[in-house]
């Protein structure tokens, strides 16, 4: 009897494995994204009971930014860091959630990665129940002067990021990750409890025929970014805005088109933050074959922090339609 070949998804972290068998961390950063995917399945599972749970709503306190924080937001939190830090691989971590840099005991630092994370990106969506998401960006220590994470680790520009991802909390739970030379992205298999690829060798189309953008800010926008979306709307391009970051990028990769936070009146540097939103995209749409820039039309994997927290503005997406607004600026 003949046999017949059966074909299995690659997992997630089968794709790491040999996405990483170049470098001399292969081991190590397959270690890391596993804690990584484990604590997104967490995430995952909380947000889909929260309501049931009584989890919606606010926690009372506020974020390193003097932001309300939701419940849900210090339960990711704690799942990003408990779970990274028994990893044994990470010398230091950034969250949104957290002031300043998250130390790691001693003890359980056998690695020399940097991790700054949003644990629950667009929160402030969870108790309508539109898509949110958890985004990463990993980096390796530079400073050798201590086992610990120093800021000269934390503060790297993002073209240093060794790899970067998000997960989305949606329809399905689903992980992208940038590795250092292709964007695959993976969902959960509720069945298996593993994260399958369902779309390998992610690439941006040149030009989109979507643009991304809070429209309710408009009063407070400059004449470039006024111009720029009135130019779209006279092309007959679409505005779709979610207002979650992750989700707005996420449809922004798949069928093209650009996302923007520009600064306005109230953030003339922008809103969303360098470390954990910004450098983390960037590099996702970059890898895809896409481009990301700042209103200076710098690109932003070479802006180089100087806080953990710092905020900038940010245009990413396909290629043509971010170099139309660089044209502007």
């Amino acid at each position: 009897m003949a046999q017949t070949q059966t074909n299995i998804p690659l997992t997630l972290t089968q794709s790491i494995i040999h996405e990483y068998k170049a470098t001399d961390y292969q081991n190590d950063i397959t270690i890391l994204l596993t804690a990584i995917q484990q604590a997104c399945k967490c995430v995952s599972s909380e947000i889909r009971t929260a309501p049931l749970k009584k989890l919606t709503g606010l926690a009372g306190t506020k974020n390193s930014m003097g932001e309300d924080v939701k419940k849900l937001d210090v339960i990711a939190n704690d799942h990003f860091i408990s779970a990274l830090i028994n990893s044994e691989k990470v010398c230091g971590m950034v969250s949104e959630e957290n002031g300043e840099v998250i130390t790691v005991p001693e003890e359980k630092i056998n690695g020399d990665f940097i991790v700054c994370f949003d644990p629950l990106d667009g929160s402030s969506n969870i108790d309508v129940a539109v898509p949110v998401g958890s985004i990463f960006a990993i980096f390796r220590k530079v400073d050798k002067s201590s086992k610990h994470a120093t800021m000269k680790d934390v503060l790297q520009k993002g073209s240093e990021q060794v790899c970067a991802g998000y997960a989305m909390y949606g329809s399905c739970t689903s992980i992208i990750i940038a590795t250092l030379n292709a964007v695959h992205g993976f969902t959960l298999d509720p069945i298996s409890g593993e994260f399958l690829i369902s779309h390998p060798n992610m690439s941006l189309p040149k030009k989109g025929k979507v643009y991304s953008v809070n429209e309710g800010n408009a009063k407070s926008w400059d004449e470039p970014m006024l111009k720029y979306v009135a130019q779209r709307k006279e092309e007959g391009a679409s505005l779709r805005y979610v207002g979650s970051m992750v989700a707005d990028v996420h449809r922004t990769l798949l069928i093209g088109g650009v996302f923007m936070y520009p600064a306005d009146k109230k953030s003339p540097n922008g809103k969303l933050r360098l470390l954990y939103e910004c450098n983390p995209m960037s590099f996702i749409v970059e890898k895809a074959g896409g481009k990301s820039i700042t209103g200076k039309n710098q690109s932003m994997l070479d802006i180089q922090p100087e806080k953990i927290h710092q905020r900038k503005q940010i245009y990413l997406g396909s290629s043509d339609d971010v170099n139309a607004i660089a044209d502007l600026l």
